[in-house]
């Protein structure tokens, strides 16, 4: 089980180091981005999750953002990226907010491309902690470099805030920050006062994903302190899923006979399965220990609607506290 962790984990957090591959091009011309703030502001100060005090002459305008999370964020802020990492993949997995067609690609988010982040001309580089460490001296040797935290299974609703008031403060966004965390704690309220008007308060719930390499079906649970559990947990649910998780996500690690110990008929299981490939409904179709399970054999199985991220900011958690009212009131 702590090998299987520790391989899951090491694969969410995606290190990433620089490529020399051919540099995306950017004139020196491009007007900086939509929504950004007037070149002609004062100078911000931010201290980012390495405790380390960034300085900029402006707020932001050309940003680059190296995490799905991270780009969610700024966006939703109002400030479009120049560059994001997997900007494909980002239009599958997170549908929050959507991204200008004027977005450059700058490589995967386990690689991305140091060239092609410098040949945009950014003013700031937005990553989170878990990254490779030698990519952050790569990418200051020509520019500054935000470093959230990306996720803490002991306060990760807190620790969102944090870092998109972090963003926020470099990009001169902190009253639509403010605003978006003030809609969403009334949504969440809202949210809340839904599923005890149903009768489903305390109602007990497992999030999870899974996939297929050759005939094994591996399956990573969401425990307590994942990001999307602490929403569940505000919203009045509980997390039946008590296996061991990792300190930072709140990842854990099982298979479908690790899932027989979920036996409570009233547990209700969430999956994410954005990229069309669906281990739930089609892997484990014909599979005897899955059919027997309770939530299988009740139709307590709720696939998400595609384009949730489960390691999003505000505006995705808030995508999935309207998918959970809705499973719990439908």
């Amino acid at each position: 089980m702590r090998t299987a962790l520790t391989a899951i984990t090491a694969a969410v957090l995606l290190a990433a180091c620089g490529t020399t591959e051919a540099p995306v091009t950017a004139p020196a011309t491009e007007p900086a981005a939509s929504g950004g703030a007037s070149p002609t502001a004062a100078p911000v100060t931010v201290t980012d999750s390495r405790g380390k005090q960034i300085t900029l002459d402006r707020p932001a305008t050309r940003v680059v953002t190296l995490e799905w999370g991270e780009t969610e964020m700024l966006a939703g802020l109002g400030v479009m990226p120049v560059g994001a990492a997997d900007v494909k993949g980002y239009a599958v997995w997170n549908t929050a907010v959507k991204l200008d067609p004027s977005v450059k690609d700058v490589g995967n988010r386990q690689e991305p491309s140091v060239d092609s982040i410098s040949a945009l001309q950014p003013d700031l580089v937005i990553m989170e902690a878990e990254r490779d460490s030698a990519l952050v001296p790569q990418l200051e040797a020509f520019v500054p470099v935000l470093v959230t935290k990306g996720s803490d299974a002991s306060r990760n609703l807190a620790r969102m805030r944090e870092d998109l008031n972090m963003i926020a403060t470099a990009v001169g966004r902190t009253d639509e920050a403010a605003e978006q965390l003030a809609d969403f704690d009334a949504a969440l309220a809202e949210s809340k006062q839904k599923i005890a008007a149903a009768g489903a308060a305390g109602s007990p719930f497992v999030m999870a994903d899974g996939w297929k390499q050759g005939s094994t079906i591996s399956i990573r649970p969401f425990g307590e302190g994942a990001l999307v559990s602490d929403v569940a947990t505000e919203l009045g649910l509980k997390n039946a899923w008590t296996g061991e998780v990792d300190p930072q996500w709140g990842l854990g690690a099982t298979d479908v006979e690790g899932l027989t110990a979920l036996k409570d008929p009233a547990i209700r299981l969430f999956y994410n399965a954005s990229d069309g490939v669906d281990v739930f409904a089609d892997g484990l179709a014909a599979n005897a220990i899955w059919k027997s399970l309770p939530f299988v054999k009740k139709g307590q199985v709720t696939k998400l609607p595609n384009g949730i991220w489960t390691f999003g900011g505000p505006l995705s958690c808030r995508q999935y506290a309207d998918a959970l009212v809705k499973a719990y009131t439908g």
